[in-house]
């Protein structure tokens, strides 16, 4: 693989731990500014809500810009973000800053999977767009404990100290071994959303929801599940002190998933889609079904890990081979998709335990939920299994359409 996908993995890795570090820091950052955790919360979600808006709106202000440039641009963002923060006087400026980051996250894997995809040869291409989402994983499995330790010892503000050095060692890396990338020769918007009247195009946004939805959804509230739900020997569940650790096995499972993903998806695209998604479903109702079994627990977060996120490498090749004359609006519409799925995932399952049905609910929730994205895939290949997506009537700005074939 060419070196620069380092370079764009080590961006997905600051923007990873940007988006889920804060969550070991918030009762540090309510203490600091005097507001309560509820509104403390509101740090998490802000900056979710401002991926979905920066992924679409920020992705289409850029698209008729040299790709490279875009990149060192939005980790500009980043940087001037993450800096805002460590800097932050009071809560307002803080969450500033949050949204200023978030604004870069949506476009940066948006533009950042075209590039990778770019880099290599066809058959390589998921695996390249899942090296570079490698960062986000390895955010999940040692970026996040490791940012949480760090405010823990030097104080919340450290650690977005650190996320800016992450930025501008990616600014330097992707200036280095990002190979520079000619600007559109022309850049037709209306031509660039006319993709986004092909189904297939909303049929792959709508898998990305919904297969997000149902493992998000699960694991916001898989501590709860964890501590509270009775174990194998004992009256209670795992204590409060070992859940980072176990999260720490639940992300070493996404690292190796996100791996295995990109590899199916190069081979068979929706064929992998349909047995991950499969897989994901049957792994969330073992785990509500054996929650109370220590050892069941321990497989099940493995396994979650494994299959939870494998699905991202391909969906998001899914969704840029059905729109390839505008693939960079098509990738940044994905993000978005991605977010709102997790935004999604987690109100479903907080109605279920608002209702009273207890910490294993959110694990029915998102095995419904990834069932009704199988439905939807299945369905829909099957109908279109003898046809390619319609050919765009604009030629993209950088190279003639071609027609997509989806390998099954």
């Amino acid at each position: 693989m060419p070196i620069g996908l380092l370079a764009l993995a080590l961006g997905g890795f600051g923007i990873g731990l940007t988006e889920f570090g804060i969550v070991g820091l918030l009762p540090q950052v309510a203490t600091d500014f005097g507001v309560s955790e509820s509104v403390a919360g509101y740090l998490v979600s802000g900056y979710a809500l401002s991926v979905a808006v920066g992924a679409i709106a920020l992705t289409a202000a850029l698209a008729r810009f040299d790709r490279k440039k875009v990149l060192l641009a939005l980790m500009g963002l980043f940087i001037a973000g993450n800096l805002v923060s460590a800097l932050a006087p009071a809560y307002p400026v803080l969450m500033t800053g949050r949204i200023i980051a978030a604004l870069c996250h949506g476009a940066f894997f948006g533009v950042g999977s075209v590039v990778a995809a770019d880099m290599v040869a066809p058959n390589r291409r998921a695996s390249a767009i899942a090296l570079m989402f490698g960062g986000l994983t390895v955010a999940n499995v040692a970026g996040v404990p490791a940012g949480t330790l760090l405010g823990e010892q030097l104080g919340w503000r450290s650690t977005f100290w650190a996320l800016t050095i992450i930025g501008v060692l990616t600014l330097a890396g992707i200036r280095l071994l990002v190979p520079a990338t000619p600007a559109p020769t022309r850049v037709d918007l209306r031509g660039e959303l006319g993709a986004f009247r092909r189904p297939q195009v909303w049929t792959s946004l709508a898998i990305s929801v919904l297969a997000f939805a149902g493992v998000i959804g699960a694991f916001t509230y898989i501590a709860f599940t964890l501590t509270d739900v009775t174990g194998f020997t004992d009256v209670t569940g795992f204590t409060t002190a070992t859940v980072p650790w176990l999260l720490v096995l639940y992300g070493a499972g996404t690292f190796a998933g996100n791996h295995l993903g990109g590899k199916l998806a190069d081979r068979a695209l929706n064929t992998s889609l349909a047995t991950l998604l499969t897989l994901i479903t049957a792994v969330l109702a073992l785990f509500a079904l054996t929650a109370h079994s220590k050892p069941m627990t321990l497989a099940s977060l493995l396994l979650l890990g494994i299959v939870g996120l494998a699905t991202a490498p391909g969906l998001q090749l899914r969704t840029m081979r059905y729109a390839q004359d505008a693939p960079i609006m098509a990738s940044g519409a994905n993000i978005a998709a991605f977010n709102i799925g997790n935004a999604l995932g987690a109100w479903l399952s907080g109605l279920a335990l608002a209702a009273g049905y207890g910490f294993v609910s959110p694990l029915w929730v998102g095995a419904a939920i990834t069932l009704t994205g199988l439905t939807v895939l299945t369905t829909t290949t099957h109908r279109n299994r003898q046809q390619t997506p319609t050919a765009p009537r604009h030629a993209p700005s950088d190279k003639p359409a071609q027609p997509a074939t989806i390998t099954n």
